[in-house]
């Protein structure tokens, strides 16, 4: 495939780049990145990700891991219950304000979620086995700043996505 790629911001490189993400997101959808063996396809991208960043943030309430992750409490409200449900996820309450709920992971979810990242991680080394380590440390920053440039994006009023799921 031929890619007139001479100037940034030429329609031909800007086509190009909007085509590839159309299929990234479409491929990453389909395999759900969800990595190789029995882990392969066994988490939705909501729960990864939710399981992910209260992994890396520690506890907290709804409304701050709503906020954490640019989507609205609703929404983390309804991706959470199903985690809890699968104790996953413990809802606990809050030290200061009893009133207030906190949501944690469980160690069946640190657990569980350790073997869904192994599981990527193992994909990512076999769809880049042949990529030098330069080459992979270049993608990850584009893509990591890409990601930041969109959530970005996002958070201007008038930018939010018609309907976060």
């Amino acid at each position: 495939m031929s890619m007139d790629m001479t100037t940034v911001g030429e329609p031909g490189l800007l086509d190009t780049l909007q085509h590839e993400v159309a299929v990234f997101a479409r491929r990453a959808e389909q395999t759900r990145l969800g990595g190789v063996g029995q882990v392969r396809n066994s988490m939705d991208r909501a729960a990864y990700l939710l399981l992910n960043r209260l992994d890396k943030e520690g506890p907290m309430g709804v409304k701050a891991l709503a906020a954490s992750m640019g989507i609205d409490s609703s929404t983390v409200t309804r991706q959470v219950a199903p985690l809890v449900d699968t104790g996953l996820v413990k809802r606990t309450s809050h030290p200061e304000d009893g009133r207030a709920v906190v949501l944690q992971l469980s160690p069946r979810g640190q657990s569980r979620l350790e073997e869904v990242r192994s599981s990527r991680r193992q994909l990512m080394d076999e769809l880049t086995h042949d990529w030098a380590p330069e080459e992979r440390e270049v993608f990850c920053a584009l893509l990591t700043r890409f990601n930041s440039a969109l959530s970005a994006r996002m958070a201007v009023p008038g930018n939010e996505p018609p309907s976060a799921s």
